[in-house]
């Protein structure tokens, strides 16, 4: 039973990933159609990052409520719906307002199965959980770049997923007994402690701040990619838009292979060590893009991005208990996700005004100066709380 309810949660995360590349596909030729400025991508992602901000922010006492199987489907059949009226969006005002829904449908999905899986599945299922995340993020690209050699009808590459979604949201709900049929330990079950712990005592926690911010740097340089990586090769490297498009599902692909591959070896290797190791494949990925080679390497770059950034978000999760203590775990979690989408807030837009005003060439120097901050605040982290020692004191 509890191999079905996983499945279940893989379903639904590939529901979170499908509409989060969609934009960034679709901007291109959307923006000309809409009569908006190219950076204004950004502002969609505000309205966006700012739903998920406050479901995630208020995840902690909705989840307690309402139980994490309920509070996933509801939030399935949100983005689906928030979607489907995506796709009859005529003016660029009308997708700013659809967008704020679409972000409180994933924000929500986001907190809660995170928490889930890292107080009661292994590291390698957080890896094979978000490699999952990955498989909807390359698929609704692909999808859309279909639907723009249509005419570039982005309309219908939103149409379509929206079924798809709708078709997830259905499963989500016929399963929702399975929830209470498997048995885990609880929180206070697994450390002993209190497990109604606030927003405002988790932020408290010795080293909270530095696991906040840690989250703020990686969505930062992730959703930057994600939305921009199709307007650089078009803008910088002359590729059409619907080749374009299909070129940025690379760096989602990279992520969904690399969290496969880095489930496996989670298995037998820590996840600080792949941690570090995705950091510098990352870090190799952003040279390439920034090198002025032919576009076999920056192709290269791009997948290899993805491929470091693989494993460094699920196994930061998964590692929250771990540093904090289960009781905790929840509400620093929902806090992580919104400094991530606070990152994936504040960073774009201010890379799409760059590239309008200067040019898209600095996107790969602004990846790595994420990743630089990310590996920063990982460490102080790490050093502040005692995770990795051969004991970790209480905080």
């Amino acid at each position: 039973m509890a191999t079905i309810l996983l499945v279940i949660i893989y379903l639904a995360f590939i529901s979170l990933g499908l509409p989060d590349s969609m934009l960034g596909a679709a901007w291109p030729v959307a923006y000309v159609q809409l009569g908006a400025p190219v950076s204004y991508a950004g502002f969609v992602s505000i309205c966006i990052t700012v739903g998920t901000v406050i479901s995630s922010l208020v995840s902690v006492r909705v989840i307690r409520r309402f139980g994490t199987g309920v509070v996933t489907a509801a939030c399935v059949l949100l983005t689906a719906s928030a979607l489907m009226a995506i796709s009859f969006a005529d003016s660029f005002v009308v997708l700013m307002l659809l967008a704020l829904p679409l972000g409180l449908g994933g924000g929500a999905i986001d907190a809660a199965l995170n928490n889930y899986v890292a107080l009661h599945y292994k590291a390698s299922h957080m890896s094979f959980l978000h490699s999952f995340w990955g498989v909807g993020a390359t698929v609704s690209p692909l999808i859309m770049s279909h639907f723009l050699k249509l005419g570039g009808n982005w309309h219908g590459g939103y149409r379509f997923v929206s079924i798809i979604q709708l078709s997830l949201a259905l499963v989500m709900f016929a399963t929702l007994p399975l929830w209470g049929k498997v048995s885990h330990a609880k929180p206070d079950e697994l450390l002993g402690e209190p497990v109604e712990i606030g927003n405002r005592a988790a932020i408290k926690r010795r080293g909270a701040i530095f696991a906040v911010l840690s989250f703020f740097f990686y969505c930062a340089g992730e959703a930057s990619v994600g939305l921009w990586a199709a307007t650089y090769f078009v803008n910088v490297r002359g590729v059409a838009a619907s080749v374009a498009a299909s070129w940025g599902a690379l760096f989602f692909f990279g992520i969904m292979g690399g969290r496969m591959v880095s489930g496996l070896l989670a298995m037998r290797v820590k996840e600080r060590a792949l941690i570090h190791t995705g950091l510098v494949f990352a870090a190799l990925g952003a040279l390439l893009l920034a090198l002025p080679l032919p576009q076999e390497f920056s192709l290269a770059g791009l997948l290899l991005f993805g491929l470091g950034c693989a494993p460094v978000f699920p196994n930061l999760i998964h590692i929250t208990p771990q540093r904090f203590g289960a009781a905790y775990s929840q509400a620093i979690i929902g806090l992580q996700m919104a400094s991530a989408y606070i990152g994936s807030t504040l960073m774009p837009p201010l890379v799409g005004w760059i590239g309008q005003t200067y040019g898209f060439g600095g996107l790969p120097y602004f990846l790595l100066a994420c990743l630089a901050a990310l590996y920063v605040t990982i460490a102080a982290c790490n050093r502040t709380t005692g995770f990795g020692r051969a004991e970790v004191k209480p905080a």
